[in-house]
């Protein structure tokens, strides 16, 4: 067995749900996650935590050979590109949830620009949510989207910029949604501290590992006290335990602070 397939399905067994500590109950598999973005670093762990919460999740793939032989048969599969409208409209159809994970990589593919990416595809996603009545989309953004002279934007095609754009694409469609903006990310292992949240997009400097990113994705499916906020996190070592329900109701929805919007 590919050896990145037993990775994966070991990492569920850990993840099992009576150790899923500070979960909310255990999801119906009734209710469909579409994961955009499912095979990058964040997308995976993302993927990880609602399988072994009992979400049906889907991704939107290019390649599902490729996808198959981290996930094997524990997910649904929609082949297509998230620049192509039409694959948008077959993977959100029948989704309950949108989590996306989704960001530019020039690296790989030149024409994988933010703008058409970080931007226009996230628009687009979330036209679709739109029009098949998802409940609630969960968008992975960026700390300091507000900031146009970030060095960021310099490096890699105003990045932060289009970022910015495609939050108010997600806003401006009508869908339930949560910004997350995550810091520097790690390729750590999470659950190792708690997980600090921040609002307004303020000037500081602060790390996250891509699990810690997902758990707090995956934890506001459903919650009504994540929906219409936009908010910043960042590791916190100082402490050891996350309280969801208090997590997100300490959070001041959009347009009721300076978001930095």
């Amino acid at each position: 067995m590919n050896r990145a397939r037993v990775v994966f399905r070991s990492v569920l067994g850990v993840l099992g749900l009576a150790t899923l500590s500070g979960f909310a109950s255990a999801a119906s598999t009734s209710q469909v996650v579409l994961v955009a973005g499912a095979t990058g670093g964040t997308g995976k762990e993302v993927v990880t935590q609602a399988v072994a919460k009992g979400y049906s999740v889907r991704v939107l793939v290019r390649n599902e050979a490729r996808a198959r032989e981290v996930f094997g048969d524990s997910v649904q599969y929609v082949v297509g590109d998230v620049r192509d409208t039409a694959a948008l409209d077959r993977a959100v159809a029948g989704a309950t949830y949108v989590v996306s994970a989704l960001g530019s990589n020039t690296r790989n593919d030149p024409t994988n620009k933010p703008e058409f990416i970080d931007y226009g595809a996230i628009k687009a996603l979330a036209e679709a949510a739109g029009q098949h009545g998802i409940k609630q989309f969960v968008l992975v953004s960026s700390m300091g989207v507000t900031d146009k002279d970030n060095q960021l934007n310099k490096m890699f095609d105003n990045i932060l910029i289009w970022k910015l754009k495609g939050e108010d694409a997600l806003r401006a469609s009508g869908v339930p949604y949560t910004v997350v903006r995550p810091g520097g990310l790690r390729d750590t292992p999470g659950g190792q501290g708690g997980i600090k949240a921040l609002q307004g997009d303020p000037k500081v400097r602060g790390e996250i590992a891509r699990a810690d990113v997902a758990t707090v994705c995956v934890n506001a499916l459903g919650r009504e006290a994540a929906v219409g906020k936009t908010f910043e996190i960042i590791g916190d070592p100082a402490t050891t335990a996350v309280d969801w329900n208090t997590f997100y109701a300490s959070l001041s929805a959009d347009g009721s602070t300076a978001n930095g919007e």
